[in-house]
């Protein structure tokens, strides 16, 4: 039988209605729905900070969210959470979920991906399906799933890098950092990198967490990564890495660092390495930092310390014998990547140096006229995510790299929302993506609960299975996953590690019977 045709409701045709009035016989769901629209909460409960109430001739409301990752897992947990009858399908280009938490989050912090526990739990619910190896924009279009679902949620994050913009950016030995984490997390898209750490100094241009990051990975001796989940082929490199020092460079001044004192604190411990800041570049800080908010306080005084005071007996004795070093160079924005005499590769980096105008977050940085030269044999970006567009039908914002939208609804598209960093940009860390998912949610639930979504029946998955179907596309499920999983678990039990990541879709596919 030929699929039917689900056509879009056009905004003004959508039927509007009141919230029910209390005492009307509450919705039916596997548990009893009080009047706030939450499973087992008495009628003067509130259900996450506002209370809802959805009707009965409401229809079972068939969401899906594009993306895996934190975004797209904290909005599916908040829409299922807060309706009892919502079913949301979870779609993702990759063959595997969790997107930036499994990719991005480095090796060495897996306390951080323990979120994922969570993740699988609403991956688990019967009102949950995750469609993995499904790529949107492609495989299927934004209007498709539109039609087939009565709202839809953008949540796949930021899928490129900022670009340098600057002579020389092409040369081999110039990485993005995205691509460079990308590589040593087992990115599929990224495992063929093969950076040349033959070098003895490493650039690194710009100075957020990812900037520190890949610095930490850069110069922590290679037996305190071999229990981590760290690809083999990223730590067999890194056993051979010659690069000895690393330079994370900013164009402004200590007080606009993006980096947080976590990431600062473990640059400083690291094993086997001594941390080099000029005490020129704090000189009248201390004063300065009297007003500034608590955290850029706390953090500024860490690198005060470091650059101003002699280390005490325990760090003293930790970095005495260091073979490698770090250091913060500030002031400095890149102005051409300089090639080797043979011009095949990187062999430096060409700075311009800046001075600031204004203050505090908002101060910018002036190119003064002068420049300096940096050797180098490695050079990586990181100088921040982008978005890109998904497909022809959603707004976008090129030069924000972002969906524009109002609280996570879609301008000018009715029933379309974002959440995440397409919704607000990369920033943030994974905890200020789940309150921003949590609040698109809430604004898709008003939205259902207000009638401003399309009334009626969808055939949510139905529909989309059978265009995937027709084009041949075979997605893969949670419990596809699932077997993923162990067989990675599996491998990494052998060398002592939680698991060595599969890097080839092909293999992954074959080992579930593709």
């Amino acid at each position: 039988m030929a699929p039917r045709c689900w056509r879009w409701w056009h905004w003004s045709a959508w039927r509007r209605t009141r919230p029910p009035l209390p005492g009307s016989t509450p919705s039916r769901s596997r548990a009893p729905v009080g009047p706030d629209g939450c499973a087992g909460r008495p009628a003067s409960a509130k259900c996450g900070g506002f209370q809802q109430w959805f009707s009965t001739q409401e229809q079972p409301p068939q969401i899906c969210v594009v993306g895996s990752g934190p975004a797209g897992f904290y909005t599916a947990q908040h829409l299922l959470k807060h309706h009892p009858q919502a079913h949301v399908d979870i779609y993702e280009k990759q063959l595997v979920p969790f997107g930036l938490v499994r990719f991005g989050v480095a090796p060495d912090h897996p306390e951080v991906k323990n979120v994922i526990n969570t993740f699988t739990q609403t991956a688990r619910s019967a009102r949950c399906a995750f469609r993995g190896n499904v790529v949107v924009g492609r495989d299927v279009a934004v209007p498709e799933l539109r039609a087939a679902y009565h709202a839809v949620v953008l949540s796949y994050g930021a899928e490129d890098h900022r670009a340098l913009e600057i002579p020389g950016e092409e040369l081999p030995g110039v990485f993005s950092a995205r691509a460079f984490v990308g590589w040593y997390n087992g990115l599929p898209e990224n495992r063929e990198l093969a950076p040349d750490l033959s070098c003895d100094t490493a650039v690194i241009l710009g100075q957020g967490n990812v900037a520190l990051d890949v610095a930490r990975i850069l110069l922590t001796p290679p037996e305190h990564l071999e229990k981590t989940d760290i690809t083999e082929a990223a730590l067999g490199v890194l056993r051979q890495s010659r690069v000895k020092t690393v330079w994370i460079v900013g164009r402004r001044g200590p007080l606009q660092v993006a980096f947080t004192i976590k990431e600062l604190r473990e640059m400083i411990q690291l094993p086997g390495t001594r941390p080099i800041l000029d005490p020129a570049d704090f000189l009248g800080l201390r004063d300065r930092i009297k007003e500034v908010p608590r955290p850029r306080k706390r953090l500024t005084e860490l690198l005060l310390r470091t650059a101003t005071e002699k280390p005490g007996t325990e760090d003293a004795a930790r970095q005495a014998p260091a073979s490698r070093a770090w250091g913060l160079r500030f002031l400095r924005s890149p102005q051409q990547v300089l090639p080797s005499p043979d011009g095949r590769r990187a062999a430096g980096i060409r700075l311009a140096v800046t001075r600031l105008e204004g203050v505090g977050e908002a101060a910018r940085a002036v190119p003064t006229g002068d420049t300096e030269d940096l050797p180098c044999g490695l050079v990586l970006s990181s100088v921040g995510y982008k978005s890109r567009p998904i497909d022809p039908s959603v707004p976008f914002d090129p030069k924000l790299g972002v969906i524009p939208n109002m609280e996570g609804r879609v301008v000018d598209v009715p029933g379309l929302y974002c959440s995440g960093w397409v919704k607000r940009g990369p920033t943030g860390v994974i905890a200020t993506t789940m309150t921003d998912s949590f609040l698109t949610g809430q604004m898709l639930l008003q939205d259902l609960k207000a009638g401003l979504l399309p009334p009626g029946p969808r055939p949510g998955y139905a529909a989309i299975e059978a265009l995937l179907s027709s084009r041949g596309v075979r997605p893969v499920s949670f419990s596809d996953w699932e077997k993923l999983d162990a067989e990675e678990v599996s491998r990494g039990k052998g060398a002592g590690k939680p698991r060595e990541k599969l890097l080839d879709p092909q293999e992954m596919l074959g080992l579930l019977g593709r």
